[in-house]
């Protein structure tokens, strides 16, 4: 990750913390959630802020968008690694169990994701791969 990408991520994560759980910025009024992940090479913890959706019965969608580049965020592949992570809402920590939600699962929260922001139907169009929906479910 290039340091530039780093910085904007801690600054986002300190004012994430810094004010119960909300942001400015590009994040304004969105729901985000940091995302703590173990590097699937480093074994190092990292944390993304995340926008997700709540899919009610404590399960929450995020999305491997990386702003529609070609390849998956680097949080995606930590997922697949160590599924078993931790989620920061607000100030609420909760531990919770990654899977990729199966094309069933996946089409309704997906497009309800791009009716609600349409900058995810941005990334889709920039892209040629299916961008994966992260299921976060109760540990």
């Amino acid at each position: 990750m290039s340091p530039e990408v780093n910085d904007w991520n801690a600054s986002v994560i300190a004012e994430f913390r810094a004010n119960g759980g909300k942001v400015g910025g590009g994040f304004a009024g969105a729901p985000l959630l940091l995302l703590h992940t173990t590097g699937a090479r480093s074994g190092q913890e990292r944390v993304n802020p995340v926008m997700y959706q709540d899919l009610g019965d404590g399960r929450i969608a995020v999305f491997a968008s990386r702003g529609g580049a070609p390849t998956h965020p680097d949080w995606y592949r930590n997922l697949i690694a160590h599924p078993d992570v931790t989620i920061e809402i607000g100030t609420a920590t909760r531990h919770v169990r990654a899977r990729t939600a199966t094309p069933d699962e996946r089409a309704p929260i997906w497009e309800h994701q791009k009716a609600t922001f349409p900058d995810f139907a941005d990334y889709e169009a920039k892209t040629e791969r299916v961008i994966p929906v992260v299921i976060l479910e109760p540990a």
